[in-house]
């Protein structure tokens, strides 16, 4: 990846995301406890051997250059590794990003000045593992200008994601939009190539392409635009390429657990766009339980963070009387440091960094962010609390819909959303 600059675009409204992108970008909204979306494009990189990384933020940035700047200043400047934070600056107009290829454009000269071969474009808020040098490696075993990552999905799933058309040989011929009846695979009629916003350019194809500045977007215009050319533009099949190795836990026969090496992981073909609160929502969730679908404890593919310093979990047993609530206790649940957990029940459930749930409360498949408090006797179930929250004891959240209408914001699926700073 020495001869490759990433450059990850973060400047996403995340207006689907609402009220957790109030007063941040997509890209800086937490996740999974103690990380922010863009950490896991990061890690991307890093685990991939690509150290020269480019971010470019726009909206309601503060919260992710801050984060940036605490948990990301791990590149050796002698090596020539770098992340660099490049906001809007109006070198060539005076406009601000009008689109990721825009953001690009308007930042090109930070590519110019490095002369590398390929340029790796990336989002800053989508979650999966992903080795971008295979990646690399199958764009120039294809000799491609352009590679996209294409993810296979069943054919039912279209009406959701744009859908890439390719030919036997994957080189791409088409797109839709959202069909209700997709283009499938050549050869695989159940299944179709969904674009998963990845992609990589031969630096001289991408400056030729962005010198039309007419056009802002890459899925809408730049990679149309290059297809009808007739450039070279290769989907990659993801989920049969993107082959992770790690250690893993296998439920033998006899029903014991043995931690095991092993190629092609579920993690391999995980990809989610946490775009709206219900997919937030069901990504967080997906970190839970025994065997999760994305998992946060691989060794060979950590996911990295800036790791603030706060105190161990603890739990507490309140023992005031005897009833199912008073063992502190979490089961199938991520509980980051900080957290107290007194005389109450968390199940299947994200806890962000010092949450303090006091006695005989259940807090139950729900995503908790840094310091909230939840008073005594509280029940809570499918909710995303926001931070700097501190509920009032006897508190009931997911139970009644429409009394949950009246306060918060609840989701097509049910989904409570309590605003930061919402019970002070």
């Amino acid at each position: 990846m020495k001869d490759t600059i990433a450059v990850v675009m973060a400047g996403g409204r995340g207006e689907r995301l609402q009220p957790l992108t109030k007063d941040r970008s997509k890209p800086a909204v937490p996740f999974g406890g103690i990380y922010r979306i863009i950490d896991i494009t990061l890690s991307n990189c890093v685990n991939s051997g690509a150290y020269r990384i480019i971010v470019l933020p726009q909206y309601k940035s503060q919260s992710l250059v801050d984060h940036l700047e605490a948990g990301w200043n791990i590149f050796s400047g002698a090596l020539g590794h770098y992340i660099r934070i490049a906001p809007p600056q109006m070198r060539t107009g005076q406009q601000w990003y009008q689109g990721t290829a825009d953001s690009v454009r308007q930042n090109a000269y930070l590519i110019r000045n490095e002369l590398p071969k390929q340029v790796l474009i990336l989002s800053g808020d989508h979650v999966y593992k992903m080795d971008y040098s295979l990646f690399l490696n199958y764009h120039k075993e294809k000799d491609a200008d352009v590679t996209i990552a294409a993810i296979e999905m069943e054919k039912d799933l279209s009406s959701a994601y744009g859908v890439v058309q390719a030919d036997e040989q994957d080189r791409i011929i088409g797109f839709q939009e959202k069909p209700d009846t997709p283009t499938t695979i050549p050869g695989d009629p159940d299944h179709f190539y969904a674009s998963m916003g990845v992609y990589m350019f031969k630096t001289e194809v991408l400056h030729e392409a962005l010198a039309d500045e007419t056009k802002m977007d890459f899925g809408h215009h730049i990679v149309p635009h290059l297809v009808e050319k007739g450039a070279k533009v290769i989907a990659y099949p993801y989920k049969k390429r993107n082959v992770l190795e790690d250690f893993i836990y296998l439920t033998k026969e006899d029903g014991s657990r043995e931690l095991t090496f092993v190629k092609n992981t579920r993690d391999s073909a995980y990809w989610r766009d946490v775009g709206n609160l219900d997919a937030y929502w069901n990504a967080n969730m997906d970190l839970t339980g025994v065997d999760p679908f994305f998992n946060l404890y691989g060794q060979k593919w950590p996911i990295r963070t800036y790791q603030d310093q706060s105190p161990p979990v603890k739990t507490v047993f309140a023992n005031e009387r005897p009833d199912n609530y008073h063992v502190g206790k979490a089961l199938d649940s991520l509980v980051s440091h900080g957290c107290i957990i007194s005389g109450s029940t968390v199940r299947s459930s994200v806890l962000s960094r010092n949450v303090f749930v006091h006695s005989y409360s259940l807090v139950d498949e729900s995503v908790i962010m840094d310091h909230v408090e939840i008073g005594r006797y509280c029940k809570i179930k499918k909710a995303i609390i926001d931070k700097n929250n501190n509920i009032p004891p006897g508190t009931i959240i997911g139970y009644d819909p429409e009394e949950d209408r009246k306060h918060f914001k609840v989701t097509a699926r049910g989904i409570v959303v309590v605003e930061k700073n919402h019970f002070k």
